[in-house]
């Protein structure tokens, strides 16, 4: 038997609208009352109707988040942290997978203020004027994931991949690498694709070694594809490379396969940094050794951030998340330089 909020009522000798304050965490019933309300509640198994919650308090419960590829290990890692965070706050939330296409972006936009959702997480994607305009029109907090906006005055949550770069780079540096080189993704892309590259070329400045742009490349994406198709280039251009940091895992993954395709071995004839941690990057051969970025704490953080913002009605302060070398097998130690060593991390 279904009940419903009147036999709840009934039970606990309180009025419908008493039981509908206390479902939906407004004010004007005593603890007693409040106790008296979850007890029968509990006793009868009534199951609230959400949809009808939603009219009463003018939330549908539910937030939205736009990843550009749901399906990579990237956005899994965020999402998980997401749900994570946004169940435990008493929602849900709709995922819409975009694929990096304004056409599509606007049509998940457009689908998400129609379900009414109280908030929306967008990840990794450049917030244009077209997306920020439909967001306005919405009324609802946004957070940015993994990217930000120079541009509008929304708050974000990411590492700082300029740093990051650097710090990938600097490790190679110490590990007595001076011949290396790059394969970034699209400097088109302001967040991930050019940042990274300054911070490469960063890195190989304040150690006193030349910038050959001859030893970056520049592919499209961020992809396994990507990497693999555009590492022979790079050898081809800059061959007596002993290191390469590459900007995402999934880059650096794509030439690890093509360096195996031209039997160039891994790290005794060539090193290779990524990017990210994925689990994917344990499971190579060899292991991945990567710079660290917590995708599910930034899935979580942004999350609690929106919902901080969706109870205040306030913008929050951004967040910028830290950043690590995780030591693996893919990197070969040359020599000594300045007696500097990164501490290895599980």
């Amino acid at each position: 038997m279904s009940h419903t909020i009147k036999d709840v009522a009934k039970q606990a000798k309180v009025s419908t609208a008493t039981v509908s304050r206390v479902l939906n965490g407004l004010s004007g019933f005593s603890k007693e009352t409040e106790e008296k309300v979850l007890r029968a509640i509990k006793e009868l198994g009534y199951q609230p109707n959400a949809i009808a919650r939603g009219l009463v308090s003018n939330k549908s419960n539910t937030v939205g988040i736009l990843f550009p590829e749901v399906s990579s290990q990237f956005s899994s890692n965020i999402l998980r942290g997401v749900e994570k965070a946004v169940h435990d706050l008493g929602s849900s939330v709709i995922v819409c997978n975009t694929a990096s296409q304004g056409k599509r972006t606007m049509k998940y936009l457009q689908l998400l203020a129609e379900k009414r959702v109280d908030g929306i997480l967008f990840v990794s994607e450049k917030m244009t004027e077209e997306y920020y305009k439909q967001l306005e029109s919405m009324k609802v907090p946004v957070v940015l994931v993994s990217t930000e906006s120079y541009q509008y005055p929304l708050p974000f949550v990411k590492v700082d991949d300029k740093h990051a770069a650097f710090t990938a780079t600097d490790y190679l540096v110490k590990m007595g690498h001076s011949k290396i080189g790059m394969i970034g993704g699209n400097t088109q892309d302001p967040i991930a694709g050019q940042t990274r590259v300054d911070g490469f070329k960063q890195a190989m400045a304040y150690n006193g070694l030349a910038i050959i742009e001859e030893s970056i490349i520049h592919s499209p994406g961020f992809s396994f594809k990507d990497g693999y198709i555009h590492f022979p280039k790079l050898l081809e251009q800059s061959p007596d490379l002993t290191a390469i940091f590459a900007a995402s895992d999934e880059l650096a993954l794509g030439a690890i396969s093509s360096a195996h395709k031209a039997g160039i071995k891994i790290p005794d004839e060539l090193s290779i940094i990524g990017y990210d941690n994925l689990p994917v990057a344990e499971m190579a051969i060899p292991p991945l050794t990567t710079v660290a970025q917590p995708l599910e704490q930034m899935g979580r953080v942004a999350a609690e951030m929106l919902f901080t913002m969706m109870a205040e009605g306030t913008i929050v302060e951004s967040r910028i998340m830290p950043h690590s070398v995780v030591e693996r097998d893919s990197v070969k130690r040359l020599s000594m330089r300045r007696g500097m060593l990164y501490e290895h991390q599980n």
